[in-house]
């Protein structure tokens, strides 16, 4: 495993992030693995080197932060970067979701709950919220660094505008800064190249890909996805663009140099957002210790540079996806 630095944190973690969205009940979704499949892929990450996770209040509705929070028992805590997010709603009724005060102070304390923890490495906001002021969000977020229930700061998905708006109003009124981005970005997804990246990279934020693999499409050939449990059970899939602008030579691409360089497709994906400047480290789900390990394999493929424009020079401008 190769360290990289968070960000301007100091931080050292693990160039691939371990998502923890398929850790939790099937019941939330069909293809989310139960507590003791999910602990045997958090024991080898562990054991190949990873120390980063990021989970979510609303995976499988706290289960998935339960799960790691046991999983984790017993191992070197001051090793491990464990990162959770608020925003999405946890249940009908009012104060149950968003980013008011209310609402982060109850679900920061939640989160702790059910991780076991007395202080989350990474606290993050899950998407945008139009109904509260960011002042009020930032406000929120810096108390609980203060008090120690937080050591940093860091936010996901939204306009490129609306994160330097966060950013200024942090500055403006002394509060702690975003330090992280977790925004939508893949072979097939490449909008954020265009405002978001050049903004982290000025502000120096770290910057930590969810959906690396396009939700399976980059894993394999495009027409086998439709085949796989996610595939026929998720419709989220397919609000993606990513059969759009391209994407579908891009998939043969990375099957073509997947042959050459004797990988995985899944592999040839992430070695190329690995190789990306402004990305610190994607966070790879997934639902087997196999292709756990081979998601780690990938830090050590070298692509060349015609072989990454070759993956490149398909793609077209698609519709910006998943800030809301």
């Amino acid at each position: 495993m190769e360290y990289t630095t968070l960000g301007s944190t100091g931080m050292e973690v693990s160039k691939i992030c371990l998502g923890c969205m398929s850790f939790g009940s099937p019941d939330w979704r069909e293809w989310v693995l139960e507590e003791d499949e999910s602990r045997e892929i958090i024991d080898r990450a562990i054991d190949l080197g990873i120390n980063f996770f990021d989970t979510a209040n609303v995976y499988s509705q706290g289960e998935s932060e339960r799960i790691l929070g046991s999983a984790l028992e017993g191992y070197d805590r001051e090793e491990l970067v464990v990162a959770t997010k608020v925003y999405g709603s946890m249940g009908d009724g009012p104060n149950r979701g968003g980013l008011s005060r209310k609402a982060i102070d109850q679900e920061l304390a939640a989160s702790l709950d059910r991780l076991g923890m007395d202080t989350v490495d990474l606290y993050q906001s899950h998407r945008w919220d139009y109904d509260a002021p960011i002042e009020e969000t930032l406000g929120a977020f810096d108390d609980a660094v203060r008090r120690g229930d937080v050591r940093y700061v860091g936010t996901s998905s939204q306009w490129a505008h609306q994160f330097a708006e966060a950013l200024h109003a942090s500055d403006r009124l002394d509060k702690e800064r975003f330090q992280t981005m977790q925004n939508h970005y893949n072979l097939v997804y490449r909008e954020e190249e265009r405002e978001m990246l050049p903004l982290c990279e000025r502000e120096g934020v770290g910057v930590i890909p969810w959906s690396p693999l396009a939700r399976g499409y980059l894993a394999r050939p495009h027409e086998e996805v439709d085949a796989t449990t996610r595939g026929e059970n998720e419709d989220r899939l397919y609000d993606h663009p990513y059969r759009e602008g391209g994407g579908r030579e891009i998939n043969e691409r990375v099957e073509e140099l997947a042959d050459e360089y004797d990988a995985t497709m899944a592999q040839i994906a992430l070695a190329w957002l690995l190789e990306q400047d402004a990305v610190d480290a994607p966070i790879v789900g997934t639902t087997s210790v196999e292709h756990l390990e081979e998601a780690v394999e990938a830090i050590e493929i070298d692509l060349s540079a015609s072989d990454r424009e070759y993956l490149e020079e398909p793609y077209e401008p698609v519709r910006v996806s998943s800030h809301s």
